[in-house]
């Protein structure tokens, strides 16, 4: 004799689980308190930062470097951003070029060396990284002699043409791991059906679901051009070079003016923080897509 199965309308919902409750043992109390002392650690020389560009400079000297202003003024701002803002426009016109130069060719090598299978290619990625262990200080007076014999004027034309050069290993890295753990090979097989050849897939199939690389490359890029000083201090001068070298000069030798300095410090800091703020949401999910395979 057959039985009818129960209808989906009389079984019973199951049970909801109970939610992990949070832990307010001496435990959980020890590592709270602890996470707060290395916050306000971290935090302290940026509210000395903060706090000494807002001073005059009778302030500075005369009280503690931890009191608030006795009279809050923005005349140090004023002056950082004056003398900064050549500078400021200047490394922009560094970091957009070198972010994106550099991770279109980045990418461009990691998809050819994680689907094209050519003799030599671990050779090839091989040769390619060790430009990463190599140290910007043994190669300065090589670098600028080949750059004077190459011709590229000094300034912002040099920076992004080394940036880029120095920047392509990493790149490479971060796109070919991401390709050869997330793209199925399935997808390339299927533009190969429809008669794509190697530079149409990249462009039409590979490109758009690339952007968890290229947020990577583009935060680590813009950041590494943005900060560099080394690079600067060799390939151009205060006229033609980018902001770190105008900080530089606006610290002063003699008699250092703090508040500008403190004030130009945290102008210079902004883009980078503006770009860590607005896509550093993705910056940790797009390093771990291509560390595990799916």
């Amino acid at each position: 004799m057959t039985t009818l199965a129960t209808p989906p309308e009389t079984l019973e919902p199951l049970a909801p689980r109970n939610k992990p409750r949070a832990r307010t043992g001496p435990g959980a109390i020890v590592k709270y308190a602890l996470a707060l002392l290395f916050l306000i650690i971290v935090l302290m020389p940026m509210y000395v930062l903060i706090v000494t560009s807002f001073k005059s400079g009778a302030d500075i000297g005369v009280t503690s470097q931890w009191n608030l202003p006795d009279k809050w003024t923005f005349a140090s701002w004023e002056k950082a951003w004056t003398a900064l803002q050549p500078s400021f426009i200047r490394t922009f016109e560094l970091a957009i070029p070198v972010a994106v130069i550099s991770s279109l060719i980045g990418a461009a090598n990691g998809f050819v060396l994680s689907r094209w299978r050519f003799p030599g290619a671990d050779v090839v990625f091989t040769l390619i990284l060790f430009g990463m262990f190599i140290p910007y200080q043994a190669v300065m007076i090589p670098l600028r002699e080949v750059i004077t014999t190459i011709g590229i004027p000094p300034g912002i034309t040099t920076l992004v043409f080394v940036h880029c050069v120095y920047g392509i290993p990493i790149c490479t890295l971060i796109f070919r791991n991401y390709y050869a753990t997330t793209v199925p090979e399935e997808l390339i097989e299927a533009a190969r059906v429809d008669g794509a050849g190697l530079l149409r897939t990249f462009g039409r199939i590979i490109l758009p679901i690339s952007i968890p690389g290229f947020v990577v490359t583009v935060i680590w890029q813009f950041t590494s051009a943005w900060n560099d000083y080394l690079f600067a201090i060799f390939l151009s001068n205060t006229q033609n070079g980018p902001i770190t070298i105008a900080l530089n000069a606006l610290a002063g030798a003699q008699s250092p003016d703090y508040a500008a300095s403190m004030a130009g410090a945290l102008i210079t800091s902004i883009p980078t923080l503006l770009v860590y703020v607005l896509l550093g949401r993705w910056f940790i999910g797009g390093l771990m897509a291509g560390s595990v395979k799916s």
